[in-house]
């Protein structure tokens, strides 16, 4: 660490490079010395990294926690557990995709949390990449408009995590899946009811499967245009249901939904979602 005297020698933008390059630790022993410094500019970069560091020790502990279920599966002797969660059971269109994925022991992503809780497509995408890069192994499912038609959405919704976990290159020993149970599922499971905000394993499939689909549905606003699926990606937007009344429905409308149902002249088949 440089003594008081050393930090009163060195410029603004020397002291901003310091304080950069410093671990945790380190700034922990210098902050004291530049919350104290004369100048006022020093101060204020002291108060900037104070506040980055007191941010930064709250996500890490926002991240072991939701590293508790994971961690007594492991005590129990489980070590390839896999989190499951599925995206896209309400839209209007398109299919409903899920992504299982098993994480290294002892993982941790800043950021990472339930893909609804991160506003930022860019982010998301960012997340997606690093947890395909650094997974032990990930896989998707998914289940397309026909398949939820005919099965509905609930069924659907649980078909798509059940290809996503049997398709997975490394079996899972365990199963952390979000609010449900998967029949079929090949190994011990457990349902989370808000999964993907207490478990770090459902979190990084949430993020993958929404990235995943929300992808897929802007290469379906390239497709057909005039619908607005890169924005809404299939949900039931007032956008959404403006252009399904003029342009009517199209192959990848779920014609069970009620909206799309009376498109086309019927009744809806799945007035309940779930």
């Amino acid at each position: 660490m440089k003594r008081r005297e050393e930090l009163a020698g060195l410029t603004l933008a020397e002291i901003g490079s310091l304080i950069e390059g410093l671990d945790p630790p380190g700034l922990d022993r210098v902050l004291p010395a530049l919350e104290t410094d004369p100048r006022a500019g020093v101060r204020r970069l002291a108060a900037r990294a104070r506040a980055r560091a007191l941010a930064r020790a709250r996500e890490l502990q926002r991240l072991a926690a939701m590293r508790r279920f994971e961690c007594e599966l492991r005590l129990e002797g489980y070590r390839l557990i896999a989190g499951v969660d599925e995206a896209g059971m309400a839209p209007l269109a398109g299919p409903v995709v899920a992504a299982a994925v098993i994480l290294p022991e002892g993982y941790l992503l800043e950021g990472l949390d339930d893909s609804k809780k991160i506003p930022s497509a860019q982010k998301r995408g960012a997340l997606a990449s690093r947890i395909r890069a650094d997974a032990v192994c990930w896989n998707s499912g998914r289940a397309e408009p026909e398949e939820i038609d005919a099965l509905n959405i609930y069924r659907a919704g649980l078909l798509a995590m059940q290809r996503a976990l049997s398709g997975l290159a490394c079996p899972p020993d365990f199963a952390l899946v979000d609010a449900r149970t998967i029949p079929a599922a090949g190994c011990p499971q457990r349902g989370l009811v808000h999964g993907d905000s207490l478990s770090l394993s459902i979190a990084a499939a949430s993020v993958i499967a929404k990235t995943l689909r929300d992808g897929e549905m802007e290469e379906m606003d390239r497709l057909y245009p005039g619908y607005g699926f890169a924005s809404h990606k299939g949900y039931p937007t007032p956008e959404h249901l403006e252009a399904l009344e003029r342009l009517g429905p199209l192959p990848i409308h779920r014609k069970s939904f009620a909206p799309v149902r009376a498109a086309l002249g019927g009744e809806a088949v799945q007035k309940n979602l779930f």
